[in-house]
């Protein structure tokens, strides 16, 4: 179990997983997922990158990302500061 599921709509990731990758209490990510605190971005590999997949999350000026296989295996993790995020809105 890697902690990260497959599905029809694309990935789910432990609370465990990305309250590691920002330093928080796992218990608190679903509330920041769901009041936007906490979002994310999936990619697609194609060509030499095909069967991988790219998840990123965002949370104050940092990311997470994880690089994972077609089973949710993780074959990369990495943390960095990114920009803030706008609203589209």
């Amino acid at each position: 179990m890697t902690g990260i599921t497959p599905s029809p709509d694309g990935f789910t990731v432990d609370a465990e997983i990305i309250g590691k990758g920002f330093g928080l209490d796992p218990a608190d990510v679903p509330g920041l997922l769901r009041s936007g605190q906490i979002t994310s971005r999936s990619e697609t590999g194609i060509d030499d990158d095909a069967g991988r997949f790219r998840l990123t999350f965002f949370h104050l000026g940092r990311s997470l990302r994880l690089t994972v296989d077609t089973d949710g295996k993780i074959l990369a993790r990495s943390s960095f500061d990114s920009p803030a995020r706008r609203d589209p809105g």
